[in-house]
């Protein structure tokens, strides 16, 4: 974050607190793309019930991700979101498209939930937990949170949260596909995504109104 980007968030934020809370917001990138990220798997899942064909499933899917893609250019508004999502979206299709098997589709999903559980789970092990680098790109320090015990602990608590969705999305994703259960892989990451990403940040920023951390001017210091 450049000096200008602390300045702004400074003037828009008194407390830690609810500088993190915006920049969680900004993360999902808001209800638009947490709409945009779900469109395609909702997409490939009704296909490949009404037909039970891999290749016109994937051929839906993708084409609803360029259309998005295409609205948010024309629009001239930020295409990160849906571009995450169709890079997402062609990984699923390779790994489909290689296999012959639509299960495969939900695969990569899969396996970047544990590995991005596993990966947060270590940082709070090691008490360096990934929320506190969030906390250093809105204060312009890195890493000075990580000298509060205080600070520690409450982006320990708020990783946890974030960490939970991954986790239970693995737990119950991972038997279905083992199963072959292709129809309900689909409508559990619909049901898995948004709405259980937001019941976490719902649980963030209630733990987060708790606290009145002020913040400090690193970048000036």
């Amino acid at each position: 974050m450049s000096a200008a980007d602390v300045t702004a968030t400074h003037a828009a934020h008194d407390t830690v607190e609810a500088a993190l809370r915006a920049q969680l917001g900004k993360a999902l990138g808001g209800k638009r793309g947490i709409v945009e990220a779900a469109v395609p798997t909702i997409a490939f899942t009704a296909m490949w019930v009404g037909t039970s064909q891999l290749k016109p499933s994937l051929i839906v899917s993708i084409a609803t991700a360029v259309v998005l893609l295409v609205v948010r250019l024309v629009q001239r508004s930020t295409p990160q979101f849906v571009l995450n999502s169709l890079v997402g979206i062609a990984i699923g299709a390779f790994f489909a498209t290689r296999s012959g098997d639509a299960k495969d589709y939900f695969l990569p999903g899969i396996l970047y939930n544990a590995v991005y559980a596993g990966a947060m789970l270590l940082s709070i092990v090691t008490r360096w937990p990934v929320v506190g680098f969030l906390i250093g790109s809105v204060t312009g320090d890195p890493t000075a949170w990580h000298k509060d015990a205080g600070m520690v602990r409450l982006c320990s608590k708020l990783t946890w949260l974030l960490m939970l969705p991954c986790l239970v999305r693995v737990v119950v994703q991972l038997p279905l596909y083992m199963f072959d259960q292709v129809v309900t892989l689909g409508v559990t990451k619909i049901a898995l995504g948004w709405p259980l990403q937001v019941a976490a940040l719902a649980a963030m920023v209630w733990v987060l109104a708790r606290g009145r951390t002020p913040l400090q001017d690193n970048a000036a210091g």
